[in-house]
């Protein structure tokens, strides 16, 4: 996700879907978490309006819901074509004043039951069988990651880190530790190098 600068024909007085310098306050396994490092910001009184939540590492999760048969085709489309069918029909009869109100709400009953049933029976026969079932799809982020502008940066790490959110599983932010680092646990000296040699080392 590209999170670029404000562009200058952008209102400043409403929110988008930008901030100038993004800064890394946490990463979070569930939405849920990343609102609540939110809202505990927003109970200490930092300015939240420079906060964003960022879903990251999409997928798309589908719910089988039940299996496709020739039965529930016909029902489907003759209830989905019933329903289409009454709504054009009340329309109709709003402006029509010259043919019975019922007359033609169940006529255009019948023809949207009938159309209905013609279109769902065309289109799941050209599936020849490739989807015998019914599903529902979403697509969800795996990570959800708050950014704060980068003068807010080190406040909001600090009220997370002090109302305890990493202890919790909330991993807080930290900056990179610096270059100069101990040499790790087992790793050899380095030896001194051998001193200059005396005068009376000299032959």
């Amino acid at each position: 996700m590209s999170m670029q600068p404000k562009g200058p024909g952008q209102r400043q007085r409403f929110a988008t879907l930008s901030l100038d310098y993004p800064m890394s306050l946490g990463v979070f396994d569930k939405y849920l978490d990343a609102q609540q490092a939110v809202d505990t910001l927003s109970d200490k009184g930092f300015p939240v309006e420079n906060c964003l939540i960022v879903g990251t590492d999409l997928k798309q999760v589908e719910r089988v819901t039940a299996r496709l048969t020739w039965g529930r085709v016909i029902l489907a489309g003759l209830l989905s074509g019933l329903w289409l069918g009454l709504f054009v029909g009340l329309i109709f009869a709003l402006f029509n004043q010259q043919q019975s109100a019922f007359a033609l709400l169940i006529s255009c009953a019948l023809y949207g039951a009938l159309f209905g049933l013609i279109w769902s029976v065309i289109g799941y026969a050209f599936t020849r069988g490739t989807r015998d079932f019914q599903s529902v799809s979403q697509v969800v982020a795996t990570k959800y990651e708050v950014f704060v502008e980068h003068k807010f940066a080190q406040e909001g790490r600090d009220i997370l880190a002090q109302a305890g959110l990493a202890s919790q599983g909330y991993p807080v932010y930290t900056p990179p530790a610096s270059p100069q680092a101990a040499p790790p646990q087992g790793a050899p000296a380095e030896s001194a190098p051998p001193p200059p040699p005396s005068n009376r080392d000299l032959p």
